[in-house]
């Protein structure tokens, strides 16, 4: 699902682009509210 709203993002009129380190930054944000869930499902045992 991630990979999908990467792919699907409307590249004219995302305002991270416009910022040096906002593209990137979106895609770390991305990565660690992932990671956080997969550790909170984990810890309650629902993976």
């Amino acid at each position: 699902m991630l990979v999908g709203t990467i792919y699907g993002m409307n590249f004219k009129h995302m305002p991270e682009l416009h910022c040096v380190l906002g593209y990137p930054f979106a895609i770390a944000l991305m990565g660690v509210v992932c990671t956080s869930l997969y550790v909170i499902f984990k810890r309650r045992d629902w993976i």
